[in-house]
């Protein structure tokens, strides 16, 4: 019971760490504004991990490499805790192990990105009904345009009605299976 109650803990902390971390990088990527609470709450967050990384870590091609490997270094150890607590031999071949961690950190990361999406699209479809104008849909709609325009051009409104948002939520969710028999099939080699 301990054990479980230490990983719900460790799962929930550091995870909440790694998803503030990608939603860093994915706003540094889509060039969304940070000049908001929502910007403004991540930085603060995350500024004790990312700033002494981007002294070491130089960034790629415009991409914010420091936060995610930051993200996927944090993602691997908590996997490593969690894997510990439910009693995996993690010494028996540490290089296998640690590769196999970060493999299975890898696919978490694509996977908690694409919850970050469904998230950010389900806020900004919300917002966009009831209060179009809040500061806050600005930066979600930033977030999803990209995603969204390409699918715009294909399923046009019907009666003033778009009906992207429920096609890439249907897509990304689509998704999510072979991300998660991957993450399985990974996590099987362990």
């Amino acid at each position: 019971m301990l054990a479980q109650i230490l990983e719900f803990l460790i799962d929930s902390i550091l995870g909440f760490f790694v998803f503030l971390l990608l939603a860093r990088f994915h706003f540094q990527w889509l060039r969304v504004s940070f000049r908001n609470q929502f910007g403004d709450f991540i930085i603060a967050l995350t500024n004790w991990a990312v700033m002494p990384a981007r002294r070491v870590i130089p960034g790629l091609a415009g991409l914010d490499l420091p936060t995610l490997l930051v993200a996927w270094i944090l993602q691997a150890a908590t996997l490593a805790l969690v894997f510990f607590l439910r009693g995996h031999d993690l010494g028996a071949a540490p290089g296998a192990v640690v590769a196999v961690l970060f493999a299975i950190a890898f696919v978490d990361l694509i996977r908690f990105s694409v919850y970050i999406l469904i998230f950010a699209l389900i806020v900004q479809a919300v917002l966009s009904w009831t209060n179009p104008t809040s500061p806050i849909g600005f930066t979600f709609d930033a977030m999803v345009r990209p995603f969204l325009r390409p699918i715009r051009r294909f399923v046009p409104p019907i009666s003033n009605i778009d009906l992207s948002p429920l096609v890439l939520l249907v897509l990304l969710q689509v998704l999510l299976i072979p991300i998660s028999y991957l993450r399985a099939q990974v996590a099987g080699m362990l």
